[in-house]
């Protein structure tokens, strides 16, 4: 059998830093070191190592081989499994379930690369999704972390940010110029549909909830067809939409908390691990 030399997963991680930020400066500011070390680890993978060449110029531009890009893809694979190997072998206490409340609004926008990036750090941990509105789940004591809405002022637990609430519409309609004027809303337990509607009828402002539903995404296609106008968190308009205000007559809304909630009762490393993941995930 051929014995082959080891690869260092540093030297690994460097080449996989020169990809992402495309090229041997930027990657060795980000990894804080110097060019020159950054040159002397991807001498020692290509002529040591690999024995291949991993990058040729073109001009001034720095382009991958063919080589380099198998390597890469290879590359990204050892350092997820080396990373998944050294999480569950130093923290072998990470493991269990985690049960998480959420609205349905935060489960597109945020929830993907939260969830990803926290079962790559535990792969062995198990997490529980539920959909709720907010004031569903501040009545719920079974969950270990609920994720929800509260007007400003009001806030409890930890506050993970705040945003505006604005109406919108899909672009190349105009549902906002109909006489009632059409709204696509979640159901009537959400305060944030009583905010929209308080703030039409302080205006005087004409409408009907056309379409209402608990799930986001079936809100989102009904206002993507151009048939009504919705309210919803600034982040979560897709680019098919335009915002609306007061140059549609449309009254100003208020700002809205996103905040944490723990259940004390239920407190370990495991959530709370799955909490700091929560919190970072919401200030991207």
């Amino acid at each position: 059998m051929a014995h082959y030399p080891g690869i260092d997963t540093e030297l690994l991680r460097t080449f996989v830093a020169i990809a992402d930020h495309g090229g041997f400066t930027r990657a060795a500011e980000v990894l804080n070191r110097t060019q020159s070390a950054v040159s002397m680890q991807m001498k020692r993978l290509e002529e040591d190592v690999v024995q291949r060449a991993l990058f040729e110029r073109d001009g001034r531009q720095l382009r991958m081989t063919p080589e380099g890009q198998l390597l890469l893809s290879y590359a990204r694979r050892i350092l997820r499994l080396h990373g998944e190997l050294l999480s569950t072998l130093r923290e072998p206490h990470m493991v269990g379930a985690v049960r998480i409340g959420t609205p349905d609004d935060y489960v597109m926008r945020f929830l993907p690369g939260i969830l990803s990036r926290f079962a790559q750090a535990y792969p062995l941990v198990q997490v529980e999704v539920h959909c709720e509105s907010s004031s569903q789940l501040l009545q719920r004591d079974d969950l270990d972390l609920s994720i929800i809405t509260r007007e400003p002022g009001t806030e409890i637990g930890q506050l993970l940010r705040q945003e505006r609430f604005v109406w919108a519409e899909a672009i190349g309609f105009s549902p906002h110029e109909q006489t009632p004027m059409p709204l696509a809303m979640f159901n009537t337990d959400c305060f944030c549909r009583t905010w929209a509607c308080n703030a039409l009828e302080a205006q005087s402002h004409d409408y009907r909830v056309a379409y209402s539903s608990p799930s986001l995404s079936a809100l989102m296609a009904v206002v993507s067809a151009g048939l009504a106008v919705t309210a919803q968190l600034q982040s979560l308009i897709p680019a098919d939409m335009r915002i609306l205000g007061a140059a549609e007559g449309l009254p100003e809304l208020p700002m809205t908390s996103i905040v944490l909630l723990r259940n004390p009762r239920t407190q370990s490393p495991v959530t709370e691990c799955l909490a700091e993941h929560i919190a970072e995930g919401f200030r991207l």
